[in-house]
């Protein structure tokens, strides 16, 4: 297990450098014109061009590369061309509410498709009709309709919860929750469709194979046939899948941001990349390859853990 980990996570660090080093390719190429747009309108060629020498961007793409990477290994993620503040400080204080809302999401989407997809897989009828229309309505309507709605109804209309903004969790955990609650609801949409899908699915796979007509026979108990054997067999596609939302929710969080004013990524992100401020925008892009991995790696030690044979397989 030791070396599989080290193996994923070697395997990880190798993607973050590919995909920072296209970023950073497409980047140079795209804001050549950076040093010009720090200056102002009003900046001489000269001045533009001795800004590019005190930025470094009139050396070659590699090398400026190859120094950000330098530092990047040491944690010095450089600094703001406009504002000069730290990126991984900046990134660290906007990581927190990114995350607020992604992970309360995805933790309300896997509860909610876990009940909903166990139970129409085990009691059917009504039941499974009920979830079938639930994942129905998620794949159907776009997150960004429903936050237009939701805002509209209980922030315009009823007063039940803030139309925009973010309070801190530490400051006041009630208006923290008023807050995000709109968003995470957003969010979540998608997710829980194609979740419950997935859950019905395996559970209904598994329902209908011997090993549980053979526990039945034996008197074992419905419930625990249910979640205690079927589930856990079935968790494995359904941790797969969960992964993928959260890297759906990921980037559903920064159009999310926008819409709602949070101080998040989104924000920071869609700020850095109109004016074309590149050590932010690698910053993220770094941040964003880094979680990527770890979620993946923690929902392969799960899959082995729910299923030995997965362990041998990897």
């Amino acid at each position: 297990m030791t070396v599989y980990v080290l193996r994923r996570l070697t395997a990880g660090l190798v993607l973050a450098v590919l995909v920072t080093m296209i970023t950073f390719l497409l980047l140079s190429t795209t804001f050549d014109d950076v040093a010009s747009s720090v200056l102002g309108n009003g900046a001489t060629p000269q001045q533009v061009t001795a800004q590019k020498a005190l930025m470094g961007l009139d050396r070659p793409v590699a090398i400026q590369y190859s120094d950000w990477l330098t530092h990047a290994v040491r944690g010095d993620l450089g600094a703001s061309y406009f504002t000069s503040e730290p990126v991984r400080s900046a990134l660290t204080a906007r990581l927190g509410v990114t995350l607020s809302i992604v992970v309360v999401a995805l933790l309300a989407t896997s509860v909610i498709s876990v009940a909903l997809g166990v139970a129409a897989a085990a009691r059917g009828g009504a039941v499974d009709r009920i979830a079938q229309g639930v994942a129905m309505v998620g794949y159907l309507v776009p997150s960004l309709l429903v936050a237009i709605a939701l805002v509209y109804v209980l922030a315009i209309e009823l007063h039940v919860f803030p139309a925009t903004g973010y309070t801190d969790f530490g400051e006041s955990p009630s208006r923290w929750a008023s807050s995000i609650a709109i968003p995470v609801v957003a969010l979540m949409m998608g997710g829980v469709a194609s979740l419950t899908s997935q859950i019905r699915g395996a559970m209904i796979g598994e329902l209908r194979k011997d090993y549980v007509r053979t526990l039945r026979t034996r008197g074992v108990p419905t419930r625990s046939i249910v979640l205690r054997h079927a589930l856990r067999n079935a968790a494995g596609p359904a941790l797969t899948v969960l992964s993928l939302e959260f890297i759906q929710m990921l980037g559903g969080a920064l159009i999310i941001e926008q819409i709602f004013a949070l101080p998040g990524f989104g924000q920071y992100a869609f700020n850095a990349s109109l004016q074309g401020d590149v050590p932010i925008i690698m910053g993220i892009s770094l941040f964003g390859v880094l979680l990527v991995v770890v979620v993946n790696l923690v929902v392969d030690l799960l899959n082995g853990w729910l299923n030995p044979k997965a362990r041998t397989v990897n």
